[in-house]
């Protein structure tokens, strides 16, 4: 149980970041231990200028925070023996190999491109060390689907993640579609969709309800608005700013609907070795494989991004200063972050300003949900550093 004290504490951090001028228009956050949340706070509301209190039952479009749903996915059909970390990709999704290494434009502004020197491996896609990557964090990546008439990855298309590889596959780590070629090769595998794997294989056994592609009637009366935050910090909502529904392909990279609550289960799972409340989600191996550092054996790190779309992003890095790499698939900290938390714990983010983390070593983690764009907002992020950081200092 969490103290009066930490509880206002937590409390606190939300009000700041909801209350004070330019802040944040609502946020949801949870932190949790290994038998279940010892926090959960709301403050604000779920639309500007709307009579719509923020609650902890709100629903977010949690953007990448759905990777690690669809490793999970992968690392289960590993278990399985049905397929293989080092196998070639294009084994199970033919069009992957297709795909070309960009070598600049033409005077024309045509790309021009040549075939990589080796084909990508699953591993190269749970890593990210592919080569492909985001139209919102490369000028390159943007300028080659503007030319190739490649949509946008929020038209949640097959034909969004058919796009050009920057490097050549294992030479560097760079963010991108990479988990959205994973859900193909999960789809692949079991004959249906990804959101219909997870349902029965993530959401099932560990009592994730109101989480999904597509949201329920109930989830939509509760769904959270996706705000603008203009460069002079003006906040704009955007109601109508939804992803696809039904959407033409489940992106596993950026697809699902959830409540905080339930992605809760979901990291109470990885920090109990893979069991959840209605039976095993992974095995206790797998989840210890899945915190490794993939990328220190390459001589790899990941640094910080670039934005190319800054309505979408913001240019910045997590902690810069604090080394960091990549697992299955999470981003790992390979030492003791500024917020407490300990060296090879696991974090990502969503694009809207969702982040949440994994401290297996000292069973906690938790999840900070709010609605802006571009991502690492100037006021939901700092918040979630500052939530972090109290819970780790309160605990």
């Amino acid at each position: 149980m969490t103290s009066s004290k930490t509880k206002a504490t937590l409390d606190s951090v939300l009000t700041q970041t909801t209350q004070r001028h330019g802040g944040a228009p609502g946020v949801v956050a949870m932190a949790t231990d290994r038998n279940g949340n010892f926090y959960e706070g709301a403050s604000g509301t779920r639309e500007l200028g709307q009579d719509r209190p923020m609650t902890t039952d709100s629903v977010f479009a949690i953007f990448s925070t759905t990777k690690a749903l669809t490793g999970t996915c992968i690392m289960q059909l590993v278990e399985e023996g049905r397929i293989s970390l080092t196998d070639d990709a294009g084994k199970y999704v033919p069009e992957i190999d297709q795909l070309q290494v960009l070598d600049g434009f033409g005077a024309d502004g045509q790309p021009r491109t040549r075939a990589p020197k080796r084909k990508i491996t699953i591993n190269d896609l749970m890593l990210h060390t592919s080569g492909l990557c985001y139209e919102f964090f490369s000028a390159d990546d943007l300028k080659y689907r503007t030319a190739k008439n490649i949509p946008t990855v929020v038209s949640s298309s097959f034909d969004s993640i058919r796009t050009a590889l920057l490097h050549e596959p294992g030479a560097a780590w760079t963010y991108g579609v990479n988990i959205d070629w994973l859900g193909r090769i999960v789809e692949q595998q079991r004959g249906k969709r990804l959101g219909e794997v997870m349902k029965e294989r993530i959401f099932g056994p560990l009592g994730m309800n109101e989480i999904g592609f597509q949201m329920s009637e109930a989830m939509k009366a509760r769904r959270v608005t996706i705000h603008d935050r203009a460069a002079d910090g003006k906040l704009t909502p955007l109601p109508d700013l939804v992803l696809p529904d039904p959407p033409p392909m489940d992106m596993g990279g950026h697809g699902l609907y959830a409540t905080v609550g339930e992605y809760m289960k979901f990291i109470r799972m990885i920090l109990n070795d893979g069991a959840g409340p209605n039976g095993r989600v992974l095995k206790a191996e797998t989840v210890q494989q899945m915190s490794q550092d993939g990328l220190a054996a390459l001589g790899l790190s990941v640094g910080g991004w670039t934005t190319s779309i800054p309505s979408l992003s913001n240019t910045g890095e997590f902690f810069p200063g604090t080394a960091k790499g990549w697992a299955y698939t999470f981003m790992t900290n390979r030492e003791r972050t500024p917020s407490g938390r300990p060296a090879n714990s696991l974090m990502w983010a969503g694009l809207a300003n969702c982040f949440y983390w994994i401290d297996r070593s000292s069973g906690i983690g938790g999840y900070w949900a709010t609605q802006i764009l571009p991502f690492q907002d100037t006021a939901s992020y700092p918040g979630f550093v500052e939530f972090e950081t109290a819970v780790y200092h309160h605990r």
